[in-house]
């Protein structure tokens, strides 16, 4: 059985922003029940292991981008062949390129879910070009945008809206005009949520 979105966020204890435009209300599990799920879980708890801190830092960074074990598992095994790089750097940066990623923060989507939505419904397009696998490995360089025709929906128009005032990350041009996002340079691996990649990439060198 799937487990709840807003159990998730509880759980990791902040914001992972997986339902959309919830997250920025009153209504946002967060803000309502800010302690992890469970009975009598507001009363005090003992502190986690060692091997449960790892797994927490873990959990964290694989449901903000909403994987699969298996995926997340390879991304990091990528990092740690990396051998001069920084594993935890190589890790933020190979999830930081995901198209789904990508589309999420240039503000097409509300959230990685959805944008892995449009991809898989063949909305998204890499320099011109229609992509539907949301895994894509975008580039420096890369023109990312959305088909004509999904902006004359009605789910749409909220977002058209948003993008007037939105401001992405650094690393991407947004130009709210033509709709359309240029990556400019290799991301800023610092993310508005906090995680510890030592810890991860510990868990998976046990």
């Amino acid at each position: 059985m799937e487990i709840s979105k807003c159990k998730i966020c509880r759980r990791a204890g902040e914001k992972l922003f997986l339902k959309g435009e919830r997250c920025f209300t009153p209504k946002c599990a967060i803000v309502r029940k800010p302690y992890p799920p469970g009975v009598h879980t507001q009363r005090s708890r003992r502190g986690l292991s060692e091997y449960g801190t790892q797994l927490r830092e873990k959990q964290k960074l694989r449901n903000l981008y909403h994987l699969r074990e298996n995926q997340f598992r390879n991304y990091v095994r990528h990092a740690m062949s990396m051998r001069e790089r920084d594993s935890g750097d190589a890790l933020l940066e190979l999830l930081a390129f995901r198209l789904d990623n990508i589309v999420f923060l240039a503000g097409f989507a509300q959230s990685r879910s959805f944008a892995r939505q449009l991809i898989s419904h063949g909305h998204a397009r890499v320099n011109g070009r229609r992509v539907t696998i949301s895994s894509r490995h975008a580039r420096v360089g890369d023109v990312i945008s959305l088909s004509p025709r999904i902006w004359q929906s009605v789910r749409m128009h909220d977002i058209e809206q948003f993008l007037s005032k939105y401001k992405p990350p650094a690393w991407i041009a947004l130009d709210a005009v033509q709709k359309t996002a240029t990556i400019t340079s290799m991301p800023d691996t610092k993310d508005k949520v906090t995680y510890n990649t030592k810890l991860i990439i510990e868990y998976y060198a046990r």
